[in-house]
C-alpha cells in the first residue's frame, strides 16, 4: 500500500470488535464474528476524514506484545514498524471492550510505553450493566492519558466523533503518559500491569452491582459446555441446520430449474440456424451452469446458519466443547474454529490456522481441514439424496442423511489427526485457553450482507470455472463426430449415446473405467469424477453433460430423474442406491479443489504437504466408496 497517507492502525484483544469498527469507519465489508481469530492477516482500506484521507489497517487481535502465533506476529510487526511492507503507524486506535476492562487494559499499558500516538474506542457500551453511564469516561480518559470515545456499532453512535478525534490526533500526536506505580521487587511485571488495570477498573466503574446478564450467561454456559448436554445441543443444532437446508430450499430450486428449462427451450428455437452454437449452449453451458446454480439456495442457507452461530457467540462454546473431543488425538479446541470455518470453504479455514500457537498442531489442523464438507460438496449431496433417499424415506431422513454427510468429515478427521500426530508430526498436546465472548443477538444487516457476499463469491468463482469447463467437456463429448450427421444435430438417444461413447471424453472414460468399476461406477460417472478434480463443483456440470443421452424427452432437464432411470447396455441401472452412497462418500473424503491445495502450499511453503493431502484423501475416498460395495455384497 502507498505510504504517502497517514496510517491508522486498529489494535485490540481478539473479539473486541476491531473488524466491526473497521467496517464502520471505512465502509468496508470484512467478515466479523463473535469469537476470537476472525482476522488472521492485516486488512487495509481508505478512510475519509473531514479534510484528509488516511490508510486504515485492521490487524489480528493480540493479548500482549509478546506473540505466540503467526497472526499475532503480523500485528506486532506492524505496530513496531518492522513489517515487510515497512508500514509504520501514525496513530493507534485501541479498541477497548468495556465488558473486559481489566484484561484488555494489560495490552494498553504496553502500547502506552511504545511512544506511538494512541486514542481509545470504547466498545460494547450498550450491553454493560447500566448502559454506558456505568463507566466514568472522564476518569477513564484521565487514567489512560488520552481521548476515550464510546461507540455503538449497530446505531453508528460515536462513529463520527471517533473520526473527528482521529483527524485531530493525527495533528496533535497524543502520546499517553500513564503511571503504573512503583513495582515491588517480588512481583512480576505481568502481575504489576494487571494490578494497575484492576485499579483503573475499580476507579472508573460506577455501577458495581452484579449483572443479571452475567448470571444468565453463566447458566447457559453450564449447559452448552457440559460433556453430555452440550454435545447433545450441538448435534441437535446441526440437525436443525441441515433439515432446514433441505426443506427451505426446495421451492426456490424448482423455480431456478424451471427458469433454465425455459431458457434451454428458447435457445433451441432461436439457434436452429447455428447448430454448433445451439449444441454448445443447450447441451453444454446451460445444463452445467443451470444445474449448479440450482443448488445456490442450499449454499446460501448454510452460510446463513454458520453466520448466525458465529455472531451469537455459540461457536466459541462449541470450540470449548470440542476441546474434549479433540484432546485425545493431540489437538485442542483452538483447532475447532479453523475446522468449522472449513464447512463454508476450506481456503479461509486453512488460513485461520494461523491462530494456533504451536507449529506442529497448526500443521496437523491444516492437513485435515479439507476433510470438512465445504459448501461445494453440497450440490452432489443434494442431488443424490433427492434422487435415492427422499423419494423412499421422506424429507426427515433426507435431512438426517445430509447432516451425516457433513459430520462424516469431522469424525474421519479425528483418527487421521491421531495418525498424523503420533506417526508423522509428533506434536505435543497443548492446553486450551479461550475467552468466551458475551452472548449477542445477531446483527441481521451484517448477517444478510455476509450471506449475500459469500453466495456472490460462490457464483462468481464457481460460475467462471464452470462455464469454461462446461465448454471444454461439451467439446470433448462432441468430437470427433460419428456417422454422416454432425452430432450437434442429433436428437435420437441411441445416436447421442453412440456419439458420447466414441468422443474423446468417452474414450478416456472407457480407459479409466476399470479403476472405478470396483466402486460401482460406470465410465460416465468415472469421467465426471476425474473431470471434477480441479474443482468439485464441476461434477454436476459433468454429470449433466455426460447423461444428456439418457433424457427421457427433449425437454427433460431434471438430472435426478435422468440418473435414476439411466440404464447400461444390459438394461441394469447405472446408479443404484449403493453406488450413489459410495459416490457421496467419495466426494465427502476426496480433495477435489485446486484452490485448497495451492493455499496449503502457500501456508506451508512447500508442495510436499498438498501432495500428501491429495494422496491420502484420494485413498480415503476410494476406500470409503469400496467399503460401501463390500457392505452391499454382505447384505445381499
Amino acid at each position: 500500500m502507498p505510504h504517502n497517507k497517514p496510517v491508522v492502525v486498529l489494535v485490540g484483544n481478539p473479539n473486541s470488535g476491531k473488524t466491526t469498527l473497521f467496517n464502520a469507519l471505512t465502509g468496508s465489508q470484512e467478515k466479523t464474528g463473535n469469537y476470537a481469530g476472525v482476522t488472521v492477516e492485516k486488512v487495509s482500506a481508505k478512510m475519509n476524514l473531514a479534510s484528509i484521507q488516511v490508510d486504515c489497517l485492521d490487524v489480528p487481535g493480540i493479548y500482549s506484545l509478546d506473540p505466540i502465533s503467526l497472526d499475532e506476529m503480523v500485528a506486532i510487526e506492524i505496530i513496531n514498524g518492522i513489517s515487510e511492507e515497512n508500514i509504520k503507524p501514525d496513530l493507534i486506535v485501541y479498541v477497548l471492550d468495556s465488558n473486559n476492562l481489566e484484561r484488555h487494559l494489560y495490552l494498553y499499558s504496553q502500547l502506552a510505553e511504545s511512544g506511538i500516538p494512541i486514542i481509545v474506542a470504547l466498545t460494547m457500551t450498550d450491553i454493560i450493566p447500566g448502559g454506558k453511564n456505568s463507566i466514568d469516561l472522564k476518569i477513564l480518559s484521565e487514567k489512560l492519558s488520552t481521548d476515550v470515545i464510546p461507540v455503538i456499532y449497530h446505531t453508528k453512535e460515536g462513529i463520527d466523533h471517533l473520526r473527528s478525534s482521529i483527524e485531530k490526533s493525527l495533528k496533535n500526536k497524543p502520546i499517553p503518559a500513564i503511571s503504573l506505580g512503583e513495582k515491588p521487587e517480588n512481583v512480576s511485571m505481568v502481575t504489576h500491569r494487571y494490578r494497575w488495570a484492576a485499579k483503573v477498573k475499580q476507579d472508573v466503574v460506577v455501577n458495581k452491582e452484579p449483572s443479571k446478564r452475567k448470571f444468565t450467561s453463566d447458566s447457559i454456559d453450564k449447559l452448552l459446555t457440559n460433556k453430555f448436554w452440550g454435545l447433545l445441543v450441538f448435534v441437535a443444532l446441526m440437525l436443525i441446520v441441515f433439515e432446514s437446508i433441505y426443506t427451505f430450499a426446495g421451492p426456490i430450486m424448482e423455480l431456478i430449474e424451471a427458469f433454465f428449462s425455459t431458457v434451454r427451450q428458447y435457445s433451441r428455437e432461436y439457434l436452429t440456424d447455428i447448430p454448433i452454437l445451439k449444441s454448445m449452449i443447450v447441451n453444454g453451458i446451460l445444463p452445467g451452469v443451470g444445474t449448479t446454480v440450482m443448488f445456490l439456495p442450499q449454499i446460501s442457507i448454510l452460510f446463513f446458519f454458520i453466520t448466525v452461530l458465529e455472531s451469537t457467540g455459540y461457536l466459541a462454546r462449541a470450540a470449548f466443547l470440542m476441546d474434549k473431543l479433540l484432546g485425545w488425538c493431540g489437538l485442542n479446541g483452538r483447532s475447532f474454529i479453523p475446522l468449522m470455518s472449513s464447512y463454508a470453504c476450506a481456503v479461509p479455514g486453512i488460513m485461520s490456522t494461523r491462530v494456533i500457537p504451536d507449529a506442529k498442531a497448526r500443521l496437523a489442523t491444516l492437513l485435515v481441514a479439507p476433510l470438512m464438507s465445504c459448501s461445494a460438496r453440497l450440490p452432489i449431496y443434494i442431488l443424490i439424496i433427492g434422487t435415492f433417499i427422499e423419494p423412499h424415506l421422506g424429507p426427515i431422513w433426507a435431512g438426517v442423511t445430509l447432516f451425516a454427510m457433513h459430520i462424516l468429515g469431522l469424525f474421519v478427521a479425528i483418527p487421521v489427526i491421531f495418525v498424523i500426530n503420533k506417526g508423522i508430526i509428533k506434536s505435543p498436546q497443548m492446553p486450551f485457553i479461550m475467552e468466551l465472548p458475551n452472548y449477542q443477538w445477531p446483527k441481521w444487516k451484517d448477517v444478510f450482507n455476509l450471506v449475500y457476499r459469500r453466495s456472490k463469491q460462490f457464483v462468481k468463482e464457481a460460475g467462471s470455472t464452470i462455464v469454461v469447463l462446461s465448454i471444454i467437456i461439451w467439446a470433448l463429448t462432441s468430437f470427433p463426430t460419428t456417422g454422416e450427421e454432425s452430432n450437434y444435430t442429433m436428437d435420437n438417444q441411441k445416436e447421442l449415446y453412440s456419439q458420447l461413447e466414441g468422443s474423446y471424453l468417452g474414450k478416456f472414460g472407457k480407459f479409466i473405467e476399470p479403476v472405478f468399476t470396483p466402486l460401482g461406477f460406470d465410465w460416465r460417472i468415472s469421467t465426471a469424477i476425474v473431470a471434477s478434480f480441479p474443482a468439485r463443483e464441476v461434477v454436476i456440470t459433468s454429470l449433466s453433460i455426460m447423461f444428456q443421452s439418457e433424457a427421457t424427452s427433449e425437454d427433460s432437464t431434471d438430472l435426478r430423474s435422468i440418473l435414476k432411470n439411466a440404464k447400461n447396455n444390459k438394461g441394469e441401472p447405472i446408479v443404484d442406491g449403493w453406488s450413489a452412497a459410495g459416490l457421496m462418500i467419495f466426494f465427502a473424503l476426496c480433495c477435489q479443489c485446486t484452490a485448497t491445495l495451492v493455499t496449503i502450499k502457500n501456508e506451508t511453503g512447500t508442495w510436499k504437504w498438498p501432495i500428501f493431502v491429495f494422496t491420502y484423501m484420494t485413498l480415503l475416498a476410494y476406500a470409503g466408496a469400496y467399503l460401501v460395495q463390500i457392505i452391499k455384497f454382505v447384505v445381499k
